[in-house]
């Protein structure tokens, strides 16, 4: 998957593997200031399954403003 795909905007629907602590993909607005970007295994662009363990402290805020978004939708 490219670099592009993975980039996933902040208030995109949610994709089924996005959870409070996780998400697929990367929602950071600026990846490249990220203060975990490209660290093994934590984030989307450099783990075998792209998935971010470590969004921004706001995304779990957002997760569940979009979770609600979904059941109310």
């Amino acid at each position: 998957m490219t670099e592009k795909e993975l980039k996933v905007p902040f208030s995109a629907p949610l994709n089924e593997l996005d959870t409070e602590e996780q998400t697929y993909g990367c929602r950071a607005n600026n990846s490249d200031i990220c203060a975990n970007n490209s660290i093994k295994g934590v984030c989307a662009f450099t783990s075998d399954d792209c998935i971010c363990r470590k969004p921004s402290r706001a995304w779990k805020k957002q997760y569940i403003k979009l979770k609600e978004g979904e059941l109310n939708g």
